[in-house]
């Protein structure tokens, strides 16, 4: 089913805005329920009107700003407020009733899917993988414009066992390239975060015994310097010499990016190289059948793979309390699914479109949510 009108893409080159509180509208949904109508991916049959708040993951940030300005172009009547506290918060003012949808980098847990489950009355919960880019290795090295590291080099930085720039372990993957004698400050995230436990799970599967530590969304090691946020972990790499962390890569901006081992060769995070990733990985089972979360094959040694991806999620309801809501809210992730949506979020952020086999499952839970 194409999600396409021609006042969509027409609108996918309007100047992105500073802001995630923007006036939005997207495709009409027809009947009482909402989003279980044809008529959420054909649009324009319908004004809709109201408001749609969601929380959660800061690495989403740019890409919620070309949804949202995407959206905005179809009907006036919507406004989308999204407020990037961080996966952990997002997941949490979700599963409490604070916001309508949640973006997250991680999938919910057993736990979280059960206060979710009740939450939504004792519903169906989906999980759609929305947004996907690579989790960049970024740096602050002068001198230094490209840099390659294996797995068991990363986690040695990160679990603070390789300490300077010179290191052998380090020099090992850049032959040819003068590393300073200067002390590495890694940078992590202080608060509870997707983008850590991405980070992590990659360290764990790929890194052996180089990285000891279970993947979770709080950083296991104590020491280094912690920032809040994907902002605050590239302003601290930013801010100091000899400095490195982890971000989404549409983060980067200007600092180094470096290319990560994979089998035989070192690869660049690129969109392309983080969905071949998520195109080898398998759906996790024992889910409902609108989950469609992600086991991600993190010890990929295919060429061309970039394994340190994010696969960000949006989290809601099926079965909404309020009919309004419920068609509010299948219109706007109609839109974000469609190849024009995942398409203003690539202009915006980078990110990897998803696959068309993705773009099914994700129709067929948006055609699903209804009010109860």
């Amino acid at each position: 089913m194409k999600l396409s009108t021609t006042s969509r893409a027409a609108v996918l080159s309007t100047a992105l805005a500073g802001t995630l509180a923007l006036t939005a509208c997207g495709a009409a949904n027809e009947g009482s329920g909402g989003g279980g109508s044809t008529t959420s991916s054909t649009g324009g049959a319908t004004e809709l009107s109201g408001a749609l708040d969601g929380a959660g993951a800061s690495s989403q940030q740019a890409a919620m700003q070309g949804w949202t300005a995407g959206y905005s172009g179809v009907q006036p009547g919507v406004t989308v407020n999204y407020d990037p506290v961080g996966s952990g918060g997002g997941r949490e003012q979700f599963v409490s009733g604070g916001v309508d949808f949640a973006g997250s980098d991680a999938a919910l847990d057993e736990e979280e899917l059960t206060a979710a489950a009740e939450r939504c009355g004792g519903g169906e919960v989906f999980e759609l993988p929305n947004y996907i880019s690579p989790i960049a290795v970024v740096y602050n090295l002068e001198g230094v414009d490209e840099l390659n590291l294996s797995p068991q080099v990363i986690a040695g930085i990160f679990n603070q066992q390789i300490t300077d720039w010179n290191d052998p372990a380090i020099a090992a993957d850049n032959p040819g390239v003068t590393l300073p004698d200067l002390a590495i400050t890694p940078v992590n995230r202080s608060d509870e975060s997707g983008t850590t436990e991405n980070f992590t799970e990659y360290l764990a599967a790929a890194a052996g015994e180089a990285w000891p530590h279970e993947p979770d969304g709080n950083w296991p090691v104590a020491g280094g310097e912690a920032a809040q946020g994907t902002s605050g972990v590239i302003s601290a790499v930013s801010g100091g010499n000899g400095t490195i962390g982890y971000a989404d890569e549409s983060q980067a901006g200007e600092l180094g990016v470096a290319n990560v081992g994979v089998g035989e060769e070192f690869v660049a995070p690129t969109p392309e190289a983080a969905a071949a990733v998520v195109e080898n990985s398998e759906r996790v089972q024992g889910r409902g059948q609108y989950d469609v979360a992600i086991e991600l094959a993190r010890d990929t040694t295919e060429s061309g793979s970039y394994p340190i991806v994010l696969v960000s999620y949006h989290i809601g309801c099926i079965t909404y309390d309020d009919a309004e809501k419920a068609g509010l809210v299948a219109d706007f992730m109609g839109y974000v699914i469609s190849e024009e949506g995942q398409q203003a979020a690539a202009e915006a952020a980078g990110s990897a479109p998803i696959s068309d086999a993705l773009r099914q499952q994700a129709q067929t839970a948006v055609d699903a949510i209804t009010a109860g």
